[in-house]
């Protein structure tokens, strides 16, 4: 079984799309530096004019109107939940969607039944499903997601390295030796979400102290993923990297306190996501 390309359906080279995750826009404090413009088709091009070519969860028909790129997303608890899902995101137009896959407790004949009914539902509707790597997810633990990939060599991933590397302090112990162990995760890598973690913080703006480290890292594993994603795909196809740096509601934006005694954003997402591009791109060229 081979899951449907995320391709243009072109011959055109290979190439890098940097999305950006619509996710990535909630609640910015006053001081973010992001262009303020209205919602809706204003704020896609203004999207465009900073370099982003495409949305994770935008307006399909909206985003085609400009020419962007658009994926789509969802949760499989249950195997029977995969059909309903790639039947919407193939009607809906995405370019590809990414799953969060169980819940990360399953045993491994549950984790199979969801993986399968996955890539079974991606094939029947003809829509790329890429499985996240993420906790509180089937993919919370690397030993197990490299595991799947000798069961399901067809798998593929949707990588986000943060929670890896923060859930499981990757730089405790010998790094490289972990990417040699990890190369079948990237070699399966179809699409990204960009967020440069810390070994104890999920999220951190890139003026952090532990950024220039941590930078280092992602752009290591980037580049391994998208030298593993070149030597096998073909003219037409491209790798959709989303930028996705998240609020505080949730935890991830780092905060900082203020004389008043209220919190804010330590960091400037906009800015970082701008600085996230710009790596992954000098990444695509270093690969």
């Amino acid at each position: 079984m081979s899951l449907p390309p995320i391709t243009d359906r072109s011959a055109t080279p290979l190439r890098l799309r940097v999305d950006w995750n619509l996710g990535s826009q909630g609640e910015l404090p006053d001081a973010c530096s992001m262009p303020r413009v209205a919602d809706g088709e204003s704020h896609l091009l203004m999207l465009q004019q900073h370099g982003f070519e495409g949305v994770q969860g935008g307006d399909v028909a909206l985003c085609r109107k400009l020419g962007l790129g658009v994926t789509g997303g969802g949760r499989v608890n249950r195997p029977e939940e995969a059909e309903p899902i790639a039947k919407r995101c193939a009607e809906a137009g995405y370019d590809a969607a990414t799953l969060h896959v169980g819940w990360g407790h399953e045993s491994e004949s549950e984790a199979d039944a969801l993986i399968g009914a996955v890539l079974d539902a991606s094939q029947r509707h003809g829509v790329h499903l890429a499985i996240e790597t993420h906790r509180a997810t089937i993919t919370q633990d690397s030993w197990r997601t490299v595991e799947f990939t000798k069961r399901f060599p067809e798998i593929r991933f949707n990588a986000d390295y943060s929670h890896w590397y923060c859930g499981l302090e990757m730089v405790y112990g010998d790094f490289e030796e972990k990417l040699r162990y990890l190369q079948p995760v990237f070699a399966r890598v179809s699409h990204g979400h960009a967020r440069i973690a810390s070994s104890g913080q999920i999220q951190i703006h890139l003026d952090h102290p532990a950024a220039p480290r941590a930078i280092e890292h992602f752009a290591r594993m980037w580049t391994l993923t998208m030298q593993a994603w070149k030597a096998q795909a073909r003219p037409g196809q491209f790798l959709p990297v989303a930028v996705e740096l998240l609020p505080t509601r949730i935890n991830y934006a780092l905060q900082r306190q203020l004389p008043d005694g209220s919190w804010t954003e330590a960091g400037d997402r906009w800015r970082d996501a701008l600085e996230h591009a710009r790596i992954l791109r000098a990444c695509w060229a270093a690969a």
